[in-house]
C-alpha cells in the first residue's frame, strides 16, 4: 500500500514586510531592516519620528526654560511713555518668550497617546507649532528698529498662518474621541491648556504689534502717558452694559437672517449699568456675544409662533473685586442628553455633525466678527476684490452668484454652521482672565448663565495673565 506524503508549503513571504515600529528608521541603508514600512508615526510628517522627538536636543533646551508670567503692571510700563530703546526691550522680550511657550506645548503634544498626536489634525498643529519655534529661536537679536520691522513681519505672518489652529484641534479631538484614542478628561484638560497657552501668546504678540504701530505715530504714544487706568495697548475699559448692547444687538442681527419672519426677543438690562473694568475687548465680545446668541435662538425657538416673545433679562452687579453678570432666558433649557457636554470640546451627541462642520472652517480666530449675515459675507468678499467692484466698476450677476457661492471661510461663516466652540471657548477665555462661568439649565423653561469678570486692574500686583 502506497502512502501519498503531502508537504505543506509555508507561504510565500511577502517583498515588503510591513511591521509596526521604528526600527525602519534606524536600520542600516540596504537591509532587511530598511525595507519595513513602519507605520508608527504619521507618514509624510518631517517632524513626526523618532529622532525629532527623543533626540530634539535644541528643544528640550527650550523646554527647560521657565516661561516668564506677563503682569498687567508689566503691560501698562511698556504701554506708558513708549521709548525705542522700552519698544527694543519688548521685542527682544517677544522673541525669547514666545519660542519658550511653544516649546512647551510642543512637549506636551509629544506625551499624548500615540492615538492622538498621529492623528493628521493634531500633527499637522504639532507640525506649524514647530515650524514657528524654529523661526523664532533662529531670529537674531533685535537691535535696531528695523530689526523690529523685520520681527513684526514675522508676528503678523505667524498670527495669520495660525488661524487653521482651532479647526485643526477640535477636528483632531473629535476624531481622536470618537476612535477613543484618549480619555475624554484627559482630552478635555488638553485642550483648555493648549487654548490658554495660545491666548498668551497671541495676547504679548498683540501688545507688541500694537505698541510697535503706536510707537511710529507719536501721537497716539503720547495720549496715555498719565492716564492711570491704562492697562495696556490691547486692553480697554470696557462698560458692561455697553458690551451687552452691542453684542445683543449684534446677535439679534444673526438669528434674524437664521428666523427672518421672527419677532426678536427683546433684551433688558438691570443692575449697576455704570459698571465698568479692564478687559480684552475682543474677549469680551465673543462671550458676551456667543451668551446672547444661544439665548436668542433659543428663546425664538421655544416660542416660534406667539405674538412676542419673552424677553432676555441681563443682570449686572458690580462689586469691588469682580463685575457679575447674569443672563436669564426663557428658551426651554438644554436637553439632557446635551447638558453633560456642553464645556467639552470633543464629546457630546453632536460630534459628527460638528465634525462636518469644521470641515467647511478654514480659519477661526474666536471672535464674534466671525460669524456674519449673507449680507455681510457679500460684503466681505466684495472688500477683497481689490478695487474691482466700485460704482464706477459694478460687478455683474454672474460674479455675485459665483462669490457668494465660495463663501466658506470662517471669516464670513453663516450662523447656522454650528461648531460648538461657543461655551467651552469662552470658558477658557474666562478662566483665563481669572474669571468663572457657569450654566444652570430648568427643562422646559430656560437657562440662566452666570459670568463672574475679575477686575484685572485691582489685582495688577499679584494677577499673572498666563496660564501657561
Amino acid at each position: 500500500m502506497l502512502r501519498t506524503t503531502i508537504k505543506h508549503r509555508p507561504p510565500p513571504l511577502p517583498k515588503l514586510i510591513r511591521y509596526w515600529s521604528d526600527f525602519a528608521h534606524h536600520a542600516e541603508p540596504g537591509s532587511l531592516g530598511s525595507q519595513l514600512v513602519s507605520y508608527t508615526y504619521p507618514r509624510g510628517s518631517t517632524l513626526i519620528n523618532s529622532r525629532h522627538f527623543y533626540q530634539n536636543t535644541v528643544l528640550m533646551e527650550w523646554v527647560q526654560r521657565d516661561p516668564r508670567p506677563v503682569s498687567l503692571r508689566q503691560l501698562a510700563f511698556f504701554g506708558r511713555r513708549l521709548t525705542r530703546d522700552k519698544l527694543l526691550a519688548s521685542a527682544n522680550f517677544v522673541q525669547q518668550e514666545l519660542p519658550t511657550r511653544l516649546a512647551h506645548r510642543i512637549r506636551d503634544m509629544q506625551v499624548l497617546p500615540f492615538g492622538a498626536v498621529s492623528n493628521p489634525h493634531l500633527c499637522s498643529v504639532y507640525e506649524m507649532y514647530y515650524t514657528a519655534f524654529d523661526q523664532f529661536r533662529r531670529f537674531s537679536k533685535i537691535n535696531t528698529l528695523e530689526d523690529n520691522e523685520r520681527f513684526c513681519g514675522l508676528l503678523n505672518k505667524l498670527l495669520n498662518d495660525h488661524l487653521t489652529v482651532i479647526p485643526k484641534l477640535v477636528m483632531g479631538a473629535i476624531e481622536c474621541s470618537m476612535a477613543n484614542s484618549i480619555d475624554s478628561l484627559r482630552l478635555d484638560s488638553f485642550m483648555s491648556s493648549i487654548l490658554r497657552s495660545r491666548i498668551s501668546r497671541r495676547v504679548i504678540a498683540e501688545q507688541h504689534l500694537a505698541l510697535s504701530s503706536a510707537f511710529a505715530t507719536p501721537a497716539a504714544n503720547t495720549s496715555h502717558a498719565d492716564d492711570p487706568s491704562y492697562i495696556g495697548a490691547v486692553f480697554l475699559q470696557c462698560s458692561a452694559k455697553e458690551a451687552v448692547q452691542s453684542c445683543g444687538s449684534r446677535a439679534s442681527e444673526l438669528i434674524q437672517d437664521l428666523y427672518p419672519n421672527a419677532l426678536m426677543p427683546e433684551i433688558i438690562i438691570e443692575g449697576s449699568e455704570d459698571a465698568r473694568f479692564p478687559y480684552m475687548q475682543s474677549h469680551l465680545d465673543y462671550i458676551l456675544g456667543e451668551l446672547l446668541r444661544n439665548s436668542i435662538e433659543a428663546t425664538v425657538k421655544n416660542h416660534e409662533g406667539k405674538k412676542s416673545p419673552p424677553p432676555i433679562v441681563v443682570s449686572i452687579s458690580n462689586t469691588h473685586e469682580s463685575v457679575l453678570i447674569r443672563v436669564s432666558d426663557q428658551g426651554g433649557g438644554i436637553a439632557p442628553e446635551i447638558l453633560p457636554y456642553i464645556w467639552s470640546f470633543s464629546k457630546g451627541p453632536q460630534m459628527e455633525h460638528r465634525l462636518d462642520n469644521f470641515k467647511q472652517v478654514p480659519t477661526f480666530a474666536g471672535l464674534l466678527q466671525e460669524v456674519a449675515t449673507e449680507e455681510e459675507q457679500l460684503e466681505q468678499k466684495l472688500s477683497h476684490k481689490h478695487g474691482k467692484s466700485s460704482p464706477l466698476h459694478p460687478l455683474s450677476d454672474k460674479e455675485r452668484d459665483e462669490m457668494m457661492a465660495s463663501l466658506s471661510s470662517l471669516m464670513s461663516r453663516p450662523p447656522h454652521l454650528k461648531l460648538g466652540m461657543g461655551l467651552p471657548l469662552s470658558k477658557v477665555y474666562v478662566e483665563y482672565w481669572d474669571g468663572h462661568i457657569d450654566l444652570h439649565s430648568l427643562e422646559g423653561y430656560g437657562c440662566d448663565v452666570f459670568l463672574r469678570i475679575s477686575r484685572l486692574g485691582n489685582q495688577s500686583e499679584r494677577l499673572q495673565l498666563d496660564r501657561v
